[in-house]
């Protein structure tokens, strides 16, 4: 009996000591940050959303970044309410845009030394399950334990099916949107 409580402790230890090993290489970020930005004649728009969460694999460089399309906020609820709508980004059916990706020159980043390091990222970008090849760049700095990662880039809505031809959206609305990324992993 007693050596089989040991054997199990060994093994529940065991186990755990090789999941820690396999999840060093990953860092989470709970501090993600997505703005997007689009200006027409009409005004400009600004969203915000802290809700996104991402991870970074060290060794594969894989990059997955979830952002809840309703946790976006808008400075008036009128705009909020537009962005959630069936005829915008429905965000009821459709309630995340995923990027999935790989940094693609990851033998030039030192995670183990603090500094500041240019990145490239090569992926796919998925908004109302229309998926599109990204390849974007930016910048990953390492300061003693902590990793911040920041990108701007443009997202072209089309590309997402979000379409307006005509009457008042189409005016309002900018074609292509402003996207500024910074997450910030332990």
């Amino acid at each position: 009996m007693k050596k089989s409580i040991l054997l199990l402790i060994a093994a529940a230890l065991f186990i755990s000591a090789a999941g820690f090993g396999q999840s060093s290489s990953k860092l989470i970020s709970t501090k993600t940050q997505i703005k997007f930005f689009s200006t027409t004649p009409a005004e400009d728009i600004e969203a915000h959303n802290t809700a996104s969460v991402s991870a970074i694999d060290k060794s594969s460089g894989e990059v997955v970044f979830s952002v809840p399309m309703q946790g976006f906020e808008f400075e008036k609820s009128l705009m909020q309410k537009h962005f959630n709508s069936d005829k915008f980004l429905d965000t009821k059916a459709f309630p995340d845009a995923k990027l999935k990706a790989k940094i693609t020159n990851l033998e030039s980043i030192d995670f183990g030394t603090d500094g500041s390091y240019p990145a490239t990222v090569k992926g796919e970008l998925t908004i109302k399950e229309k998926t599109n090849s990204i390849s974007e760049s930016g910048t990953v700095t390492v300061k003693g334990n902590t990793v911040k990662v920041g990108s701007k880039f443009d997202v072209t809505l089309a590309d997402y099916g979000i379409l307006f031809k005509k009457g008042k959206p189409a005016s309002n609305i900018a074609k292509t949107v402003e996207v500024t990324v910074q997450a910030e992993y332990q």
